[in-house]
């Protein structure tokens, strides 16, 4: 077997192992349909990163994707989350969520980019993101919530 062919198969098999419950892409239309834009922001291969979203069904609920590797800006690089940003229309200075379980890469990453955080496993002795949540469903109410409490106040 080539270098290749076990790449291939490796990106197929390791695609075939994740799954994303209903409830969670249902939040994402539902977030769409409240006017968010949903990106995923990733670290890792493309052709890994793209299999297992479009595995999940999460690639077609999104507005963008942003993989690392494919300009070498990894997070927690604000490059890294601005690039995101673009992938899904917009720019950093519009303002945003992060939702990730890296306290690192994902909230101190996405608020050094001027981004708001929201994490399920936030250590106790670092500064915290702005809400923790126990799953994602849980994150993807919260956005809602958010959203409908700006909509009250800005009518």
């Amino acid at each position: 077997m080539s270098t290749a062919e076990i790449w291939r198969a490796y990106r197929t098999d390791i695609a075939a192992l994740v799954r994303c419950s209903a409830e969670v892409l249902d939040g994402l239309d539902e977030l769409r349909a409240a006017g968010w834009r949903v990106g995923v922001a990733t670290n890792g291969a493309v052709d890994i990163q793209r299999a297992k979203l479009r595995a999940t069904g999460i690639a077609e609920r999104v507005d963008g994707v942003f993989v690392s590797e494919e300009a070498d800006a990894r997070k927690p690089q604000t490059r890294h989350f601005a690039l995101a940003a673009v992938r899904c229309g917009t720019v950093l200075s519009d303002g945003g969520w992060m939702v990730g379980d890296n306290p690192v890469n994902d909230i101190g990453g996405g608020r050094s980019a001027g981004l708001h955080g929201n994490d399920s496993s936030w250590p106790p002795d670092d500064p915290g993101p702005d809400h923790t949540v126990p799953h994602a469903r849980a994150a993807i109410d919260l956005l809602l919530l958010h959203s409908a409490d700006h909509a009250r106040t800005t009518t």
